[in-house]
């Protein structure tokens, strides 16, 4: 069952060494983040799953490698050769910085959702991942449109800032069913890059207690939106 959630963003460069000079720009996004890591490791959960949107789903165990180096900066996370896509890399690389003891993590678990799998298949994944053990903790990692502004990486389309402030408030109340609502074509129109993991996470917390929300960071620095939440649940397990 899911006890505890938490949203990230993935942008290359909350990774410091990518941003360089401009490393600053981004300490609130990464404060936020670090309290989300750390309430997820310190709910004890039974497993911890990071999931993140890439070009296709696939499951990786919980130490695959993942780097920064086509951004930029050959940061790694994990062992081995890297695999993982980037939502994948920049989760993994939250919890090496900010768990409290990064050698003593939870059973981690690493999935990465199609961008363009359908609200069923995130839903199924969801309801399978809460069910995958009794203390379950999600970091779902997604960005929200890439559309806001003239700057933005998609330009400004004029339905954009509405779609993202909506997702952006679905996520700060802990609202589950307008995630589970979004459609994929909209989604994809307007930029909005952490479509399917939002919908992963609200069908996991489809069973869960009364959400508990922290909203700890709202806002577009780079023309993309950037949400961080926690989430908790009352009437789980303990």
């Amino acid at each position: 069952m899911l006890v505890a959630a938490g949203v990230c963003p993935h942008p290359p460069l909350i990774v410091p060494e990518l941003a360089g000079a401009a490393a600053s720009e981004l300490d609130d996004l990464r404060a936020a983040c670090a309290e989300v890591i750390r309430s997820l490791v310190g709910c004890d959960p039974d497993l911890l799953v990071v999931v993140g949107p890439a070009e296709r789903s696939a499951a990786y165990p919980g130490d695959a490698a993942g780097t920064m180096r086509p951004w930029g900066a050959d940061v790694r996370t994990g062992r081995g050769e890297p695999v993982l896509p980037l939502s994948l890399t920049v989760g993994r690389w939250l919890l090496d910085r900010y768990a409290p003891d990064p050698d003593a993590l939870p059973v981690l678990r690493v999935e990465a959702v199609a961008a363009d799998a359908s609200p069923a298949d995130c839903a199924a994944l969801g309801g399978e991942i809460a069910r995958s053990a009794d203390r379950v903790a999600i970091l779902a990692m997604g960005d929200g449109s890439a559309r806001l502004t003239e700057k933005s990486p998609g330009y400004l389309h004029p339905g954009a800032v509405a779609y993202n402030d909506m997702i952006g408030r679905a996520i700060a109340s802990g609202e589950a069913g307008p995630l589970a609502g979004l459609d994929p074509a909209e989604a994809e129109e307007l930029w909005v890059g952490g479509r399917a993991s939002f919908q992963v996470l609200a069908a996991a917390a489809e069973a869960a207690g009364r959400c508990v929300c922290a909203p700890l960071y709202d806002d577009a620095p780079y023309g993309v939106g950037y949400f961080v939440a926690r989430w908790s649940f009352e009437g789980t397990p303990s």
